[in-house]
């Protein structure tokens, strides 16, 4: 199978640098240009060492518009507020753009506008977009040119809830995420809050009631159930480099048992390949999952106060990010869905 030519733009952040490590070693992918306003004029090697002699490419500006002449796929790992001002119908017209920041997640201009505070210039975008979990919403990813890569919170939360919501098993008005975050969520630029002499033996809350995946979690969680969901979320850092941990509290509707639940999430997930449902009594960890595409669900119910608690750990930076991004490419050019991350995490690390 010939190749197709593909594009990074926003390489040297955190996720870029994980997309260019998995495209890298992605059988059916050249990787033709990679970008950085940062270490423009560089090569990727001097940036990150550890491709040394494994890469050899330098970084260039980024200019969609040309860029999109010369490759099949463009990757955009950019912060929020970029992409809606330079992706195009016509760049779209001459190729796929695979967004993984949020300006094309969200389905209402006003909500984007409310909780990112920048104006969205690619409103007309934004019916064309396709949210990009695979394990929803497969087969409209495989028709669009322009996906939406969730974000790592969302990921974890909405598909570790997903069943619940499908089948209408709990009540809605009381759906509390208690979700926990490495350092590495935050990006790679400078910032205070994230210096190991601040996180190191910490952990904290941050964003409390604001978190800005809330609106996102809530538009798929009420597409799912098909009437307006509101929750309560929760996001602490910890100090960890990579890894999500969500816990969420539900209550079950009468007339349903937890092994209703059970069915409900093996059948939404009995042949996803990187769903790991697991057994009863194992709690999910994200050392299970570092380094790997899979999400780790474990499903209890107490007894004593009738709720439902799932928990889901991913790697932020794979599933959450690069890992599902390189999943959506698989499946809107044909080829397995699994090439290039297939892997198993890494342990111990």
């Amino acid at each position: 199978m010939e190749k197709i030519k593909a594009a990074v733009v926003g390489s040297t952040g955190y996720a870029g640098e994980e997309l260019v490590r998995i495209l890298s070693n992605h059988k059916n992918v050249e990787l033709k240009f990679l970008t950085s306003r940062s270490y423009k004029g560089q090569n990727f090697q001097d940036v990150y060492s550890n491709f040394n002699k494994v890469l050899d490419i330098n970084l260039i500006e980024d200019d969609i518009e040309t860029l999109s002449n010369e490759v099949d796929v463009i990757f955009l790992a950019l912060p929020h507020g970029i992409a809606s001002s330079k992706v195009t119908k016509e760049t779209l017209g001459k190729t796929k753009i695979i967004d993984l920041g949020a300006d094309f997640r969200l389905k209402s201009k006003t909500v984007y506008e409310k909780w990112y505070n920048v104006e969205h210039l690619g409103e007309n975008l934004l019916d064309e977009a396709v949210y990009g979990l695979p394990e929803i919403y497969r087969e409209e990813i495989k028709k669009t040119n322009l996906i939406a890569n969730p974000g790592c919170y969302t990921t974890c939360s909405i598909l570790s809830l997903y069943p619940l919501f499908k089948n209408n098993l709990i009540e809605t008005n009381s759906v509390i995420i208690d979700a926990k975050s490495g350092v590495t969520g935050a990006g790679r630029s400078v910032s205070l809050g994230v210096h190991f002499s601040e996180t190191n033996e910490n952990i904290k809350a941050y964003k409390i009631a604001s978190h800005r995946h809330t609106p996102e979690i809530e538009q798929e969680l009420t597409n799912a159930i098909k009437k307006d969901v509101v929750i309560q979320f929760t996001p602490h850092l910890i100090p960890m480099n990579r890894g999500i941990l969500t816990t969420s509290y539900l209550k079950l509707k009468d007339g349903f048992t937890f092994n209703d639940v059970k069915e409900a999430y093996f059948e939404q997930y009995k042949n996803e390949k990187f769903v790991r449902l697991l057994k009863d009594g194992i709690y999910p960890e994200t050392k299970w999952v570092k380094g790997s595409n899979y999400i780790d669900i474990g499903l209890f119910f107490d007894r004593r106060t009738g709720n439902v608690i799932v928990q889901g750990a991913i790697d932020n930076l794979i599933k959450g990010a690069s890992g599902q991004a390189v999943q959506n490419m698989n499946l809107t050019f044909g080829f397995d869905e699994i090439e290039g991350i297939k892997t198993a995490g890494i342990f111990p690390v």
